[in-house]
């Protein structure tokens, strides 16, 4: 039986590298073709800078091929194992299918904590150091800006927190403003699909621009329910931070490490603070929480999408090794081709699901966060009764 394991781990692993070869290299070439190479062809970096940006490059790029590897690795080696009649010849021995696997099972679970390594913390920081790599390759700090995709609190202590999810040159989209009432809690939640961002480099101020009607605003206090005009323009000075900076101080939510996105959730809800008290009837107490609870979900909401997705991509080789094996098996070819096509299809599966979850981050009644789990869950479910089922030669 050692023999015979070791066999098989020989073949997984060497099938697994050269799987990982391919995968990186496609999925690298797609970005440094998209986001790196235009910067060498038009001169802002060097080719020394052009390999530093690469090779950050690449822990990002192993959280999605590793897991690709390992199922294309079970894929091909096992339908050569089949097609070459060594599984019949191995069961004709008294060697049960699960027996024979379980060595591989085994490597996947390693394989999974590593890709909990590099999901949660190595691939985020390094995206991270790529995107300042490129910031500073454009020179782009000749201005103040407003990044996307994260709670900015430089103004916190002025009384506001910041969310923007898409700024193009002054043209927000996915605005939200958190009105801190003693610069700890949340006043009042004011939310907009489209605004305006203005900066006066004299006066050094900025001004937001939520366009009506679609702006609504949400007060924690139940007296002062009701939209206001003048709660859609903001005007706030920004001083030395006219200096050539970026603000939020953090990566943007989808490129943060586990703890920092824990943090930030932390952050967030102690932000909101408890429900509020004081007079009002009952009715007005219960359609207030409401309100309040909606607003608190729609700003944590973003962040646990990715702190789950984070978790359980992780999970992703395992589930790809169960549904690998016993599809490998029936496939029954000796052809690479045919098993790189089961791979592509089934990782469009896995990722067009969790791609799904991640889409509606901005819609917690949906529990996005929970289905950015269901790939993994019907994967392993799958696998594990085709699995039974060639272990009984069904």
């Amino acid at each position: 039986m050692k023999t015979l394991h070791f066999y098989i781990l020989r073949q997984v692993l060497a099938t697994l590298l050269m799987a990982m070869v391919v995968f990186t290299f496609v999925i690298l070439l797609g970005n440094v073709l998209k986001e790196v190479l235009d910067l060498i062809v038009n001169g802002y970096v060097s080719v020394g800078v052009f390999a530093e940006a690469v090779g950050l490059l690449i822990p990002w790029v192993w959280s999605y091929s590793l897991p690709m590897a390992m199922l294309a690795a079970t894929l091909l080696v096992f339908g050569r194992f089949s097609a070459d009649n060594e599984l019949t010849a191995v069961r004709a021995s008294g060697v049960s299918l699960i027996s024979l696997v379980s060595p591989v099972l085994l490597l996947s679970v390693a394989l999974c904590a590593t890709s909990a390594l590099i999901n949660m913390e190595i691939a985020p920081s390094c995206r991270v150091a790529y995107k300042q790599l490129q910031f500073k390759a454009r020179a782009e700090l000749s201005k103040i800006q407003l990044p996307e995709g994260r709670y900015i609190k430089d103004f916190a202590d002025k009384g506001y927190i910041f969310y923007i999810g898409k700024n193009q040159n002054g043209a927000l989209e996915d605005v939200r403003i958190l009105r801190l009432g003693d610069k700890t809690n949340v006043e009042a939640t004011v939310t907009a699909p489209r605004g305006q961002l203005l900066i006066d480099e004299v006066s050094k101020e900025m001004t937001f621009k939520l366009f009506e009607p679609d702006a609504v605003v949400l007060y924690k206090d139940a007296a002062r329910q009701g939209p206001a005009s003048e709660d859609f323009v903001f005007t706030i000075p920004f001083g030395d931070l006219a200096q050539p900076k970026k603000l939020g101080g953090k990566p943007d939510i989808s490129n943060m490490t586990f703890t920092e996105l824990r943090a930030e959730l932390r952050d967030l809800e102690r932000r909101f603070g408890a429900a509020p008290a004081g007079k009002m009837t009952s009715a007005e107490g219960r359609e207030l929480l409401v309100r309040l609870r909606k607003a608190r979900n729609d700003t944590t909401t973003p962040i646990r999408v990715h702190i789950h997705r984070q978790i359980a991509t992780s999970f992703a080789c395992f589930g790809f090794t169960l549904i690998g094996i016993p599809l490998g098996i029936r496939v029954h070819r000796r052809e690479t081709n045919i098993g790189f096509v089961i791979a592509l299809v089934l990782v469009l599966l896995y990722y067009g699901i969790l791609v799904l979850g991640m889409g509606l981050d901005s819609r917690p009644e949906f529990a996005p966060h929970l289905i950015v789990w269901v790939p993994n869950f019907l994967f392993q479910a799958v696998g594990a009764v085709l699995l039974w089922r060639a272990n009984r030669g069904i």
